[in-house]
């Protein structure tokens, strides 16, 4: 362990400690152990540690020092793992923005919501945060200007994030007077869970390359590129926009070939030439070249002997051939679900009381809600004792009594520990309608272990289901080492479901496991890991995602009503 990893661990861990409100003097301590690291400028603490003398670096303290012994020993630091986990990710982001001080960042979040940097700059663009009680036009344009700042043109973008930025670039292409009809395209049309760039086709009543061009030329651009009826823009903010002007004949073509990936579009074009049929440009022609009209990206699949394929699936991974066959599946739809398991509230780290996650399950029209908040082990989450969670179940109970056509679950996310074991006795853990499991420490554990530790916590009749299975956050922190082969074998044996984890910064299990896990018979759970009731919107991401893996309403747990999800926990108990 070399001395700038570890001060940059310190220095993260500080930023955490900042953002959570601690006392700042627990905060400086982190920063000066953070500079005293980096003067030392060496390569191997472990010798340091092992001899006495990084005990006697000036700003070291026991605390600061216990966090680089982890480090040495175990790879990761402990601690900045379950700050991670008590704090909103996107906050820590907005710490970045210069002007914007931990107190301001909370009241942004607790005043209007804001949890991350796209959320702030879209209330920014709107206007909400000027009209906002403290805060105005002048702070408001400061804050873009910071954003405009900090932001790296590079940077991928989470996909929430990167819909709200085509969202906005696809009405102002829309409102251009020459152009009649827009979509998104690409990686975003296909729910990709990480964006590069927003393509747009826009189908133009004259002139495509003049009306691409005219848009060259919109303010707030850094450069662009193309000189035809094509053209990428990179915006001041980093968000790079490529936008396919055409006419309206050419409309379909152009949106099925800007939306699949290369392999499925090769594959189709394949298939279309076996038919007789070329892709020229954006159109289709015969063998002499006459061009076949096509109303709609339907009568593309259709001119190839092909049922129409979702744009979630189009990434030639066997759906051309599923098309082909007539085995495409169908897919899941938000509207199937009648429920969601994987929900926290104000007894653990959540910001909502089970009431209020009530009212507001209730009124997306589902029919149940499980509460599952974190067991006693996981005190970085104000984990739950024995004691208050037998509180919890008797507030349930008083909740379920005055409601009629809903139901409230009792659940648990309990804690993986180190062994496989699960958190909580098994009198206690027999108490739940379900369990969720998952993990949330010790992530630098080696495949095999790390594999072993999961399959033996399978084997406890009491989970119900494996949560974020990889632990990955996305552009933060990989998956860690796992055989996936063998957790969704063991899944398939065992009867536990595995989740789709709706958190826009896990998307977790990935979707490329998925289609393997419905082959193997795998019970899919698509849980948002709501902290609040707004959280509760998460659950389309879950959707999105369990749609590119191929799932289908009858793969999934919670498209089941409550009698079938405690049954399902049941049998595994039995």
């Amino acid at each position: 362990m070399d001395s700038r990893t570890a001060a940059h661990v310190l220095s993260q861990i500080a930023s955490y400690l900042d953002l959570a409100g601690e006392n700042r003097f627990k905060a400086r301590a982190y920063y000066t152990a953070a500079r005293s690291l980096l003067a030392l400028a060496s390569d191997d603490l472990a010798e340091l540690l092992r001899s006495g003398e990084l005990a006697k670096v000036r700003g070291l303290g026991p605390a600061t020092l216990a966090v680089v012994r982890d480090l040495v020993e175990s790879g990761e630091s402990r601690y900045l793992e379950q700050l991670r986990e008590a704090v909103p990710e996107g906050l820590l982001e907005l710490m970045r923005v210069p002007g914007l001080s931990t107190e301001k960042i909370h009241k942004l979040h607790a005043e209007l919501g804001i949890a991350s940097l796209a959320d702030l700059e879209l209330a920014a663009h709107s206007g909400r945060l000027a009209k906002a009680k403290g805060w105005g036009p002048k702070t408001s344009t400061k804050i873009l200007a910071g954003i405009a700042f900090m932001r790296d043109a590079t940077v991928l973008a989470l996909y929430p994030h990167a819909m709200v930025e085509a969202t906005a670039l696809l009405a102002s292409v829309r409102a251009h007077p020459d152009v009649i009809a827009a979509e998104i395209a690409g990686s975003l049309r296909r729910h990709r869970e990480v964006i590069a760039d927003v393509d747009i086709v826009a189908a133009c009543a004259s002139a495509p390359v003049e009306v691409a061009q005219s848009f060259t030329r919109t303010a707030g651009i850094r450069t662009a590129a193309g000189s035809g009826a094509t053209v990428t823009m990179r915006f001041i903010d980093g968000t790079k926009l490529d936008l396919y002007c055409v006419t309206p004949q050419s409309f379909p073509v152009a949106l099925w070939r800007a939306t699949g990936n290369p392999d499925h579009v090769e594959t189709v074009q394949n298939r279309l030439g076996a038919q007789g049929i070329q892709v020229d440009g954006d159109s289709l022609t015969d063998a002499q070249r006459n061009r076949i009209p096509c109303n709609d990206e339907a009568s593309i699949y259709a001119a190839a002997g092909l049922a129409w394929i979702p744009p979630e699936l189009r990434e030639g991974r066997g759906e051309v051939e599923a098309a082909a066959a007539g085995t495409l599946p169908h897919l899941i739809e938000s509207k199937d679900l009648q429920g969601v398991l994987h929900c926290h509230t104000e007894y653990s780290d959540g910001k909502s009381s089970i009431g209020e996650m009530a009212a507001a399950a209730r009124a997306k029209g589902w029919s149940y809600l499980g509460i599952s908040d974190h067991s006693q082990a996981a005190f970085y989450a104000s984990g739950v004792s024995r004691e208050r969670m037998l509180d919890q179940h008797d507030e349930i109970d008083d909740l379920n009594a005055t409601m009629s056509g809903f139901r409230m679950l009792k659940g648990v996310e309990a804690d993986i520990l180190a062994d496989g074991r699960l958190d909580y006795d098994e009198e206690l853990l027999a108490r739940f309608d379900y369990v969720i499991a998952s993990i949330h420490s010790r992530f630098k554990m080696d495949g095999a272990a790390m594999t072993e530790r999961v399959l033996h916590a399978m084997d406890d009749r009491h989970m119900t289901i494996l949560a974020h299975p990889t632990g990955r956050l996305l552009l933060s922190r990989e998956a860690y080492a796992l055989d996936i082969d063998a957790v969704l074998e063991k899944a398939a044996d065992t009867g536990v479901a595995i989740e789709v984890n709706a958190d826009p910064h896990r998307l977790d299990l990935d979707w490329r496991y998925l289609h393997r896990a419905k082959e193997l018979g795998v019970t899919i759970e698509i849980g948002p890991d709501a902290h609040s009731k707004g959280g509760l919107e998460w659950t389309d991401l879950g959707v999105g995602m369990a749609r590119k893996g191929w799932i289908e309403a009858a793969d999934v747990l919670n498209a089941r009503d409550a009698s079938y999800v405690t049954a399902f926990a049941k049998r595994r108990r039995s």
